[in-house]
């Protein structure tokens, strides 16, 4: 019994099979990549040798449309073969076979119609065009890409602009609400600034990215700032990004391990606050006790302008410079064999379609070797270090402004006690 087998891929939307375990014995497997040329093959073949039976995954692969899948299966059936699709448990020579191309005939006509729609959506990722849906706000659909509404695009440049100074994101959504009347959720809040569209990219399917199809909102260092700041925010409370004193949400007490929160102390008739750090869930029995915020204060500049140097120092090491500049490498690699395309398709050397797909695998390849590129700290992070390492710097700032530049640099600071006296150990985030 002879057996034959025919794969067909469609290379905008799925890649070719590397094997098939098809249950049985095949003599030749045909297939086909975009175009037809395998199955023409097998028709010819099928006409001038015997053939017992056609193996298949689908019977929508034997035509683009509902048309030509019919006349090729009744050309198979009428040369005596038996056609068999393993997916859909389809068997021409069943005891029903005509049912059962029935009941399969509105399936394939549907899948074929989404198949249409996702390659004409595949087509539009090909030439970086922007992915269907309504577009982000800040941003109106353009001749095949987005662009900037100049009309709604200041209120969310203002949004940016407000969380990079202070690195809050209720607060920058409060801002909006107030200033512009927009109101948005935190959550929305949070897929603008992730966004890649207001980063001038365009994102698509499974997560691929491609870099520079549009002009953008915000530039590459503030993105990479914004990243900074989102994960930054992530390791502390939920509502301490926001807080308005500088070390909220930072302070741990190594004694009882517990959390440090701000206590806000008046006296009757005076106006005169005082503040205090003490622990939320101290289980010590006497529980440690509060400490003077500004005493906490006044040694966490001391600390930091004395040992962030150093650290940073340690951090711009070789290994780091040689990361940066392996990965530079790799994106101007790729992007001279993408500058190499047009002219391999002048050549002839390859077709238009095959062209294209290389060029936005590229293109997407490019774009992630950029965004490892982006979370590497800032070349400039040793030239700010030295400048913040000045005391004057520190107490010039306000508290909003002073707990955006601790939280840049400052993963935790641990209060150490010592009997009646204590101090205090600042970890860096690097």
């Amino acid at each position: 019994m002879t057996i034959i087998a025919y794969i067909y891929s469609d290379p905008l939307l799925e890649t070719a099979p590397v094997s098939i375990d098809w249950g049985q014995e095949v003599e030749r497997v045909y297939e086909d990549l975009g175009k037809r040329s395998g199955l023409n093959e097998l028709l010819r073949d099928c006409e001038s040798e015997s053939v017992d039976c056609l193996l298949v995954r689908r019977l929508e692969e034997l035509g683009d449309n509902l048309e030509e899948v019919s006349d090729r299966l009744n050309q198979l059936t009428a040369l005596g073969i038996m056609v068999i699709a393993t997916e859909q448990g389809y068997n021409s020579q069943t005891s029903h076979p005509h049912a059962d191309l029935l009941k399969l005939l509105q399936h394939i006509q549907y899948q074929q119609r989404s198949r249409r729609i996702r390659q004409g959506h595949a087509r539009n990722r090909l030439d970086a065009a922007p992915p269907p849906g309504k577009p982000p706000y800040g941003y109106r659909r353009g001749k095949g890409k987005y662009i900037i509404d100049r009309t709604t695009s200041p209120v969310v440049k203002d949004f940016f602009d407000h969380f990079l100074l202070y690195g809050s994101l209720r607060g920058a959504v409060r801002y909006l609400a107030k200033k512009y009347g927009k109101k948005i959720s935190v959550t929305t809040g949070k897929r603008w600034l992730t966004n890649p569209v207001y980063r001038g990219d365009t994102a698509y399917q499974h997560g691929e990215i491609i870099s520079d199809t549009h002009i953008p909102i915000i530039s590459r260092e503030e993105a990479a700032q914004i990243d900074r700041l989102l994960r930054r925010n992530s390791r502390l409370p939920s509502r301490a990004a926001s807080a308005p004193r500088s070390l909220a949400g930072l302070v741990i007490c190594q004694q009882c391990q517990s959390q440090m929160t701000i206590t806000r102390v008046t006296q009757r008739h005076q106006n005169k606050e005082y503040l205090y750090l003490r622990p939320i869930s101290c289980p010590q029995l006497p529980k440690c006790r509060a400490i003077s915020y500004q005493e906490i204060l006044h040694r966490t500049i001391n600390q930091v302008c004395c040992n962030l140097p150093t650290a940073v120092a340690g951090l711009n090491s070789p290994e780091l410079d040689t990361v940066k500049h392996s990965l530079g490498d790799a994106i101007a690699r790729q992007q001279e064999i993408l500058q190499q395309l047009p002219a391999l398709v002048e050549t002839g050397i390859l077709d238009t379609q095959t062209a294209q797909l290389r060029a936005y695998k590229l293109r997407t390849e490019i774009s992630a070797l950029q965004a490892k590129l982006a979370t590497l700290p800032p070349v400039n992070l040793l030239k700010v270090a030295q400048t913040v390492s000045i005391p004057q710097f520190w107490l010039d700032l306000s508290e909003v402004e002073r707990r955006f530049y601790f939280r840049e640099f400052m993963k935790q600071i641990e209060i150490v006690r010592q009997n009646q006296d204590w101090d205090l150990q600042v970890i860096f985030i690097f």
